[in-house]
Parts: C-alpha cells; structure tokens; sequence
C-alpha cells in the first residue's frame, strides 16, 4: 500500500473544516456525568459553540470521561428547567429522539444555527422540550443508541453536510492526490 502525501498547506487550508454559523449540544435530564462528559469531549472535537444540559442531575465529575477539558474551551449552560433554557436568537432547537415523526437524519438539511438536544439515558425528550422543538430527528437505528454516541453521529452528520470536502470516490478508499489538489484549488476560488 502507497501512501498519498498531502503538501501540509493543503491539510493546514482543509483541516478543522468549519461550516458557517454555529451549533451547541445538550441533553435533557442526563443523569450520568460520564456520558455528559463524552458529549461534552465530543462537542469540542467538532467545534460546537456551547454544550447545555435541561433539568439535569448529574454528580460534577464528567471531567473522568472529558479529557479535552471543553468546559476551558466553550462554555457550558446547566439550565434548571426549560423555562431557564436562554439560546440565542435565531437559534433553532432540534431534539434528537427515535419517535415516529421525526425526520430520518440523513435526509435532514441542518439549520445554520441549532441547538440539538438528547433525551436522558433511560427515557426520552419530554412532551414540553419536544413541543419546543423546530425540528426533530432521529438516527436510523433498530433502537436507541448511548447518548453521547448519539450526540456524535449528529455532530458528524452536520459537519459532514455543511462543510464543504473532496467527493468520495466511485471506487474504495480514499480521494486521489489529484482529486485533493482539484479540492484544493476550488476551495481556494471560494
């Protein structure tokens, strides 16, 4: 196997991607730290602007599973109820949930700005969260999925369709040097 070498420009110029606007994630009522903590790590990762946690009660020790620290990188909102829920203006708030309705995520088209919300681990979005909700989704699984994993796959989907990459190819593997300099050049025109 050969490997492809990227001229670092090219990986400087490409790499974190960031799609314009912005997103947060939270979950309602999670009651583990660790898997806030995973979200929390996740989050970071993808370049959200902010986590939030609704009506949770979890024990302060999500830093075991957070270890980007992201609470020293964005910041975190523990909104008591909804009612103390403040997202900023324009913001649209979509719930993740695996309920009938809600639209598949990969035919979704993700809001500029969005606020996306889990359910708690052994339950699901309240009526009054998802009465709240713009828009809803759910991951196209037979059933639900561990919180954080499920925030992950949605931060992946948004930055997957908002963000602009090489095209895969027909064939397996990855794009071909070419294919990364035609990327390269395009993104360069924008």
């Amino acid at each position: 196997m050969t490997e492809t070498h990227v001229p670092e420009t090219h990986v400087k110029d490409r790499w974190p991607p960031q799609p314009r606007g912005y997103f947060a994630i939270g979950a309602e009522r999670i009651s583990k730290s660790r898997n806030l903590g995973n979200l929390m790590r996740s989050a970071h990762g993808f370049g959200a602007s902010f986590t939030f946690t609704v009506g949770s009660r979890y024990i302060d020790d999500e830093s075991y599973a957070d270890t980007s620290k992201s609470q020293l990188h964005l910041p975190h909102y523990n909104w008591p109820s909804l009612d103390d829920m403040a997202l900023p203006g324009g913001c649209r708030l979509v719930g993740v949930e695996l309920i009938e309705g809600a639209h598949d995520l990969p035919s979704f088209r993700h809001p500029l700005r969005a606020a996306y919300v889990l359910g708690p681990e052994k339950g699901s979005l309240s009526p009054e969260l998802l009465a709240k909700c713009d828009h809803v989704v759910k991951i196209p699984t037979m059933f639900c999925i561990n919180v954080a994993m499920a925030g992950a796959i949605v931060m992946y989907d948004r930055l997957r369709t908002l963000t602009r990459f090489a095209d895969r190819p027909v064939g397996e593997g990855g794009p071909s040097a070419d294919d990364l300099r035609r990327f390269a050049d395009l993104r360069r025109k924008d």
